[in-house]
């Protein structure tokens, strides 16, 4: 059989094939039809020429061809009893882009911040072929190729993706596929820094968090140390505190992995706690006063620092200082120095802190010496050397003051010479001293300053006696005077009997030591004759040695 057509099909509109014999038998067996279409949506029908001008035998198939129907193949059969012959018509149907599908890879897995990603606009079938395609994302068009490549993903890209593919009869539309990036991130609500009290919340977020197809589990650090693990994608803080300031981050898992995000800075501002406030006077010499306050607030806190409401110093906008005053400011720390200090200096001492958040206060009195007591060249000296002690006064008074010294609480000396001298200082000049400023309206005393002599020992005192009662019981016993301590060793030829520091124990167990300070105490229980002989006790410090002997008799 031969077949005519018209071509090709277009989708949705009607189309006529024919096949046609040039022979037809009225009484055989003999049969022409058309195989392989739809008999739903065709119709075929059937026409017989015998006439002078010619024999046919003529059956049509109409019909309407879908995309499905692209590439199908059509028979023409004609047969006679078991015998048949037949002809195939491929159907070409032009239709618009179908079965359009988005294809993502990577498929499995999470997809984090920075990985390349892949979506692919796959058509199944188009007829004529696809001239161009079209991306969007959330809507809005992001990409004309078939594939839309993603080398370094971000948290932005997370979104609902589809792609359209045209060609000269339509447009083909895929339905969305959900991109989801696996990347947590910390938000803090209202503000990264709040005033304490405020009720704030911080929230642990992967994108699409909300639609996300399976269980998420946060657990939250602060400072890197654990805080806490569950289902809450939220760290609440009714009124938050100083106290919870820090470094919060959190980890987000699901069953193909997790994520950490980038910590956050938690900043909790307040108002200045109550300053602390030392006033401090320099004993030596007694001419410095230091008044120094701190105080704990965030922000940093102005600080005032005030006598008797006349303010002194600040940290903020500078005040002019007077001459004697020095002033260094660190944050939330204030230190003032007042030099030749007097009574005129005594009095109530302010410290004001403030900041945006409120302010506090503190109060000290002083009560200022006006006379002071300096040593030099320094109140350890070794003997021998030459020693000025000076009282230093107000240098108020216009008239001549006299001075009195003190040695140990007892009075040495009144003149209206400001000095007392040791041209060659000895041990027994050490000890604490005073002075007394006094002028016909006022009278002041310096604090006690100590004055300490380091000397070498002087010959030690070693004596020795026997008790009778009870049994013999030698008594050997030196001390010696000395500054700094002496080592003191007592010995009989070449041995070593005791020490008051770094030798062995005594051996015998007759010898009982008792040691204390430049003292050294032997017992010898149950003495016999080969305990008698000459007993040498050295004593000795960094500023030299000295001995003395004694003959023990039994």
């Amino acid at each position: 059989p031969s077949v005519t057509s018209s071509g090709e099909q277009t989708e949705g509109q009607r189309s006529t094939l024919e096949c046609s014999t040039p022979y037809f038998c009225p009484g055989g067996d003999t049969a022409l039809r058309w195989e392989g279409y739809d008999p739903q949506v065709s119709e075929v029908s059937s026409h017989v020429q015998l006439d002078t001008s010619g024999v046919s035998h003529q059956v049509t198939l109409t019909s309407s061809f879908t995309w499905k129907d692209h590439s199908k193949k059509l028979l023409c059969v004609v047969s006679d009893g078991p015998k048949r012959a037949s002809t195939e018509v491929v159907l070409r149907v032009r239709h618009a882009p179908k079965d359009t599908q988005v294809s993502l890879s990577p498929s499995s897995g999470n997809i984090g911040v920075g990985d390349t990603v892949t979506l692919s606009c796959e058509v199944g079938s188009s007829h004529p072929p696809v001239s161009g395609y079209h991306w969007y994302k959330d809507g809005v068009a992001v990409g004309t190729e078939r594939v839309l490549a993603l080398p370094g993903v971000r948290r932005e890209d997370h979104g609902r993706y589809h792609c359209e593919a045209q060609n000269a009869l339509g447009t083909g539309v895929s339905p969305p596929v959900t991109l989801r990036v696996f990347s947590a991130e910390i938000s803090a609500s209202p503000a990264a820094e709040v005033l304490e009290g405020t009720a704030t919340t911080l929230s642990c977020d992967v994108p699409g968090r909300e639609g996300h197809p399976e269980e998420l589990t946060y657990t939250w650090f602060k400072n890197s140390a654990w805080l806490k693990e569950g289902p809450a994608h939220t760290l609440l803080f009714p009124a938050v505190a100083a106290g919870d300031a820090g470094y919060y981050s959190c980890q987000v898992t699901n069953s193909q992995g997790s994520d950490t995000a980038q910590a956050i800075s938690l900043s909790v501002t307040y108002p200045p706690r109550i300053p602390t406030l030392t006033l401090f006077q320099e004993t030596q010499g007694g001419r410095l006063v230091i008044v120094r306050c701190t105080v704990d607030s965030h922000p940093p806190a102005t600080l005032t620092i005030d006598h008797d409401g006349a303010v002194l110093a600040t940290s903020g906008a500078q005040v002019t200082l007077g001459q004697r005053l020095g002033v260094t400011a660190s944050r939330n720390s204030l230190r003032l120095e007042i030099r030749d200090a007097g009574p005129r200096d005594s009095g109530k001492y302010g410290c004001t802190a403030s900041n945006v958040h409120g302010n506090a206060s503190a109060t000290k009195v002083l009560v200022a010496r006006a006379a002071g007591l300096r040593i030099q060249p320094s109140a350890e000296v070794t003997e021998g050397t030459a020693v000025t002690l000076t009282c230093v006064g107000t240098g108020d008074t216009e008239e001549e003051p006299l001075y009195t010294w003190y040695r140990n609480g007892r009075r040495l000396q009144e003149s209206s010479f400001p000095t007392l001298e040791f041209p060659s200082v000895r041990g027994d000049d050490a000890g604490a001293f005073q002075c007394q400023v006094r002028s016909r309206n006022s009278s002041d005393t310096s604090e006690t300053v100590p004055l300490r002599v380091l000397y070498p020992p002087r010959q030690p005192v070693l004596s020795s006696f026997l008790q009778s009662q009870g049994g013999h019981l030698g008594i050997i016993q030196c001390s010696v005077e000395s500054d700094p301590e002496s080592n003191l060793t007592l010995r009989r030829g070449d041995d070593a009997i005791a020490c008051t520091q770094g030798c062995p124990q005594a051996t015998s167990p007759r010898v009982h030591v008792i040691r204390s300070y430049n003292s050294l105490k032997v017992e010898i229980r149950d003495v016999v004759v080969e305990d008698e002989g000459i007993y040498v006790c050295q004593a000795g410090n960094s500023q030299g040695r000295a001995s003395a002997t004694v003959d023990f008799k039994a």
